[in-house]
This record gives structure tokens, sequence and C-alpha cells, in this order.
């Protein structure tokens, strides 16, 4: 059985399962790269004690990394955009894997800094690209599955990846997770280079929204700030919320994060089920959900099974929402898709790293995690709100150019 290998340029076919692999390739090095991003998280301690540093130093591998993500997504992937897809995630897979490397025998503080800016950079790049380079191997009507796919790998490091390269950096030392993590995007880069069609990605139907419109991504991305910066308003500062709200023992807090990342796989599988058929009908309800949580939480959150219920669905929601942002961007994107998937790269991490800002400012006042909370429900019903105006919004701008005497057209 073949698929049309859309974006190629050449009509050349390629088998479904040769295409499988390839995105089985691609989610292996999403996991790689979302799991490098957080693992200083968990080893933080072992990192401070054997560089030497204090351990707020040890925690801007994270902050630093997060920052350069958002800074540099959409200019490298304007600078790259020429380059053919297989020669640039090939290049960015090998840099992933040396700057791996290096972080694993870094001698000091600095270089391992450095070798954790490289990784993002090539974070900002490949997180831009390999959506449309995936979906292009693929007919249309099946392009929302094929982002549930990318993301499972995403949704595994949280489950997998980051608990797994703690407990491994625990009994081995720090280093060796590092090491790990680059013998799996070893293995992606055989996989991609190998199977990847030369032009893949390339002069197609995935290299362009299915139905682009400049209002609508606006809307989108002004909702996902929103709605991410309320989220982790909140969830930054979770372990807290659960120890000095619910009265979990620190503990208990690890399981059930782990069981919020199996509930996280299955908002992601769901998601993809029904993003093809209903993109907005499925983003709509997620960050509803979310909204809803947020509030349960500060309502409900001193309740132990309500509080263990709630960060299940939290954990829940959270990915089906970036499943069917990821599928909306594709959909709605009003130039180049992997230009949108920049900026809504940027703006994902903009979101986050406002959310502990103001997580942090509201937690030594009165307020308290609680409060954080709330006012992170607040700001996702903003961010819900923004969403559900999207038709309200789109009609103003066609009614605007009917009066100017223009035709609405694609971009309206």
């Amino acid at each position: 059985m073949t698929v049309p290998l859309t974006g190629t340029g050449t009509g050349t076919p390629l088998r479904t399962s040769t295409a499988v692999v390839v995105v089985v390739a691609l989610a292996l090095a999403l996991f790689s790269l979302s799991t490098v991003e957080t693992l200083p998280v968990g080893l933080l301690p072992l990192i401070a004690d054997d560089l030497g540093v204090s351990r707020a130093s040890a925690g801007r591998l994270v902050t630093g990394y997060g920052m350069v993500v958002a800074v540099a997504s959409v200019p490298l992937t304007r600078l790259v955009r020429r380059v053919p897809r297989r020669t640039l995630l090939c290049a960015l897979l090998a840099l992933f894997v040396l700057a791996n490397l290096v972080s694993a025998m870094a001698p000091g503080y600095w270089i391992l800094f450095a070798a954790r800016v490289t990784v993002a950079l090539t974070h900002s790049v490949f997180w831009s690209v390999i959506a449309s380079t995936a979906t292009a191997l693929f007919a249309p009507e099946v392009r929302g599955r094929v982002v549930a796919g990318l993301f499972s790998g995403l949704s595994l490091a949280s489950v997998v990846g980051v608990p797994a390269g703690t407990w491994l950096g625990q009994q081995a030392g720090w280093r060796i997770p590092f090491v790990v993590m680059s013998g799996f995007g070893f293995l992606a880069l055989v996989a991609v280079a190998v199977l990847l069609p030369s032009r893949a990605g390339e002069e197609g139907d995935g290299t362009a929204g299915a139905e682009p419109s400049r209002r609508r991504f606006l809307v989108l991305m002004t909702a996902t700030a929103l709605v991410v910066c309320g989220v982790f308003t909140g969830y930054t500062y979770i372990t807290v919320f659960l120890t000095d709200v619910t009265g979990l023992s620190r503990s208990a807090v690890a399981p059930l994060l782990l069981g919020s990342g199996f509930a996280g796989i299955a908002g992601t599988g769901l998601a993809g089920a029904r993003v093809d058929r209903r993109p907005r009908g499925t983003m709509v309800p997620a960050v509803a959900l979310l909204t809803a949580t947020m509030f349960g939480l500060r309502l409900l959150g001193d309740r132990t099974f309500a509080a263990v219920c709630l960060v299940a669905l939290l954990g829940f929601a959270m990915s089906a929402m970036t499943t069917a942002l990821q599928s909306r961007i594709l959909h709605v994107a009003p130039g180049s898709t992997e230009i949108a998937s920049a900026v809504g790269s940027s703006v994902f991490n903009v979101g986050i790293a406002g959310g502990s800002l103001v997580g942090g400012l509201l937690l030594p006042t009165g307020l308290g995690v609680r409060g954080a909370v709330l006012v992170g429900g607040v700001l996702a019903v903003g961010g819900l709100a923004v969403l559900l105006s999207e038709p309200w919004v789109v009609r103003q701008g066609e009614r605007r150019a009917a009066v100017r005497g223009g035709v609405p057209n694609m971009s309206a």
C-alpha cells in the first residue's frame, strides 16, 4: 500500500509503512528533545553539587533553554526555510547528538550552559518543521492523527523520559541520561537519513495552511498565550499546591504527576482521533476543560480525591489542547506552516515563562498558591473568550472589506 508523498515535488509514492516509520523516528526525536529540555529539573541537586554552583544557577539551565526557544524559533526558521527538509533535519539531529555528548562531558557550568543553548537552538527549528514535514507524507484527511502520533513523543517525555532520566541520573550520575538521549537522537538521525525522501515537505500541501486565515491565526495565538500563561501560573507550583493545600506528602506527588502524564497520553490520542473532522471543535472543548480544571483546583483542591482527579484532568486537557493547537496551526496558517509553527512555539514558551513569573510573584503574597491557581483560571477564561470570538472577528473583517469595496480573500 502506498500514500501520495505530497510535498516532494516529484510525485514519487512512499509506502505507508515507511512513512509511519519516519513519523515514529520524528516522535522519538521529539521525545528526546522534550526530555532533555526539562531533565535538569530532576537532576538539579546533582548537577549543582558536581559543578560547584548554586541550585538557582543550575535552574537557569532550564530557564535559559526556554528563553532561547521563545526568541530564536521564528528568525531561525526563516533563515533555514530554503534548506531541504531531510538535510535540515539530519543536521539538527546531528547537532543535538553532539551537544548532548558535550553536556555529558562538560567539565564546568558554562560549557554545560553553552551545550544547552545549542540544543535549544536545534529545538527551535526542529519543532517548527517536523509537523509540516510529517503531515506532507500523508493524505490531508489523516493529518490530525499524524500530529497526534508526533506529539505522543512529547507526552511520553513527561511520563517516561524525565522520571526515568532522573532515576538513571541518581543511580549512575547525572551525565548518563544525556548520553542516553544522545543515543536516541542518533537512532532518529539514521532513520530520517535513510527513509525520508530528499524533497519531503517542499512545495506541497504540507507547506501551506489548508484554509489560510490571518485573523483566525491571530485569534489562535492570542488565545494560546493567555491559556498557557494561565495554566502555568498555577501548574509551575503544583507540587507546592499539592503539599500545602491538598496535604499530600512529597512522596505522593511524583506518582500523581505520573498519572497525570498517562492521562495526557489519552488526551493526545482522543484529540488526534477528533481533530481531522473538527479542528476548531477539538480546540475549544480542550481549552474549556483546562479553564474549568483551574477553577476546580481553587475550589476543591483541599480535598484529596478531587485534587487527584483534577490534576489528571489537567494533564489530559493540556495534551489534548497541544495536539489540537498544532493541527489548527497547520489548518489556518496564513503563509508557511513552518513559520506559523515557529510562531506557535514562541508563543507557547512565552506563555510558560509568563505563567511561571506571574505565579512566582503571587506565591509570597497573601494570595499564595491558591491565589496563583485562581489568577491562572481567570487568564484561561480570557483565552477561552478570545477563542470563542473567532467567528465574530472573521465576520467583522469580512464586513470591513466589503465596506471598502474589497472582496474577502483567503487571508481575511
